[in-house]
C-alpha cells in the first residue's frame, strides 16, 4: 500500500485510467465483433455501417493508446478486406 501522498495519488490515478481503458477497450471489441458478424450475416448496408462505427472506435482508441495504432490499423484493414469479399 503507498505510504506517500504522492504514491497514493498516482495510485488513485492508475485506478482510474485502467478502467477507462478497459471500457474503451471493451467498446471497441464489441464494435469489431458486431462488425465481424454482420460481414459473416451478408447485409451489405448494416455491415458497411457496422464497420464505420468499429473503425471509428477503433482509430480513437489508437489515439488515446488504448490501442497500438498498427493494431487498430491491422483490424480496420481486415475487416475492410472481409467486406470486400
Amino acid at each position: 500500500m503507498a505510504n506517500h501522498p504522492s504514491a497514493e495519488k498516482r495510485n488513485r490515478q492508475r485506478t482510474k485510467r485502467t478502467d477507462k481503458n478497459r471500457a474503451v477497450r471493451s467498446s471497441v471489441r464489441t464494435a469489431v465483433r458486431k462488425a465481424r458478424e454482420a460481414v459473416e450475416a451478408g447485409d451489405k448496408k448494416a455491415a458497411e455501417e457496422a464497420v464505420a462505427v468499429a473503425e471509428k472506435k477503433l482509430a480513437r482508441a489508437a489515439q488515446k493508446g488504448v490501442l497500438h495504432k498498427n493494431a487498430a490499423a491491422r483490424t480496420s484493414s481486415r475487416m475492410r478486406h472481409a467486406l470486400g469479399k
